[in-house]
């Protein structure tokens, strides 16, 4: 069974909600406030966090990037969940770590379908290579493990089916629209910039191993061993 912490201090909707992932086979719990969520992550870390970010004392965001910083905790997959619905505050969102951004008000089927898929991300793929590597850069698929120059680089959930998915199609394009249906796991509604988002970060974790990841002007990205 796997437990999804929800982080929301409006305690009606967090009820909803644990409600509705009980019923589908999770086992959810609730915390009320950034201190006692930190305190419940590190104590006995989820399967998956919803987060508000919109919570009294610290944002979301700040809560997002602490754990994303933790070698401990930075595996954990999150969602956002927000009454704010501009593309800044998804880019911000995603630039901190999130793996995917539900705005408010939501409806439960499309929460249910959506931790499905960030929950699916974070398994290996059957079939898969245990192991690939180009460059400088290792990785290690069953372990969702990236080494760079002998380096553990520490990579969300996102970042590293990203990374995997150009990888595993080495010189092949992928258009930013394909990146989203396979990355994302569903047919995602997001701006495809997102894409673009995450590919910065990506590079930037990576550091010079990044210039392994081509741009092609006007339709995606493509890995490519120099």
């Amino acid at each position: 069974m796997k437990t999804i912490l929800v982080i929301e201090d409006e305690q009606d909707l967090a009820e909803l909600v644990a409600f509705n992932l009980e019923k589908e086979g999770y086992r959810p719990v609730i915390a009320g406030d950034w201190t006692s969520a930190l305190e419940t992550v590190r104590n006995e870390p989820p399967d998956l966090i919803l987060l508000d970010l919109m919570l009294p004392g610290m944002m979301g965001t700040e809560i997002c990037k602490l754990l994303k910083q933790s070698e401990k905790t930075s595996g954990i997959p999150i969602i956002m969940l927000t009454a704010k619905g501009e593309e800044i505050d998804r880019v911000v969102g995603f630039e901190v770590g999130a793996d995917d951004y539900v705005v408010k008000p939501f409806s439960t089927r499309e929460l249910l379908l959506r931790i499905k898929a960030v929950l699916r991300r974070t398994l290996p793929e059957k079939g898969s290579e245990k192991i690939i590597k180009i460059g400088t850069v290792i990785i290690d698929t069953e372990r969702h493990k990236v080494i760079v120059s002998d380096e553990e680089v520490i990579l969300t959930t996102t970042e590293f089916k990203l990374l995997q998915n150009l990888a595993e199609r080495l010189g092949r394009v992928q258009s930013r629209e394909l990146l989203l249906k396979d990355v994302w796991g569903y047919n995602y509604t997001g701006d495809t910039r997102t894409v673009d988002t995450h590919i910065t970060r990506l590079r930037t974790k990576i550091g010079e191993a990044g210039d392994l990841i081509k741009t092609v002007r006007g339709f995606g990205y493509k890995m490519e061993e120099e």
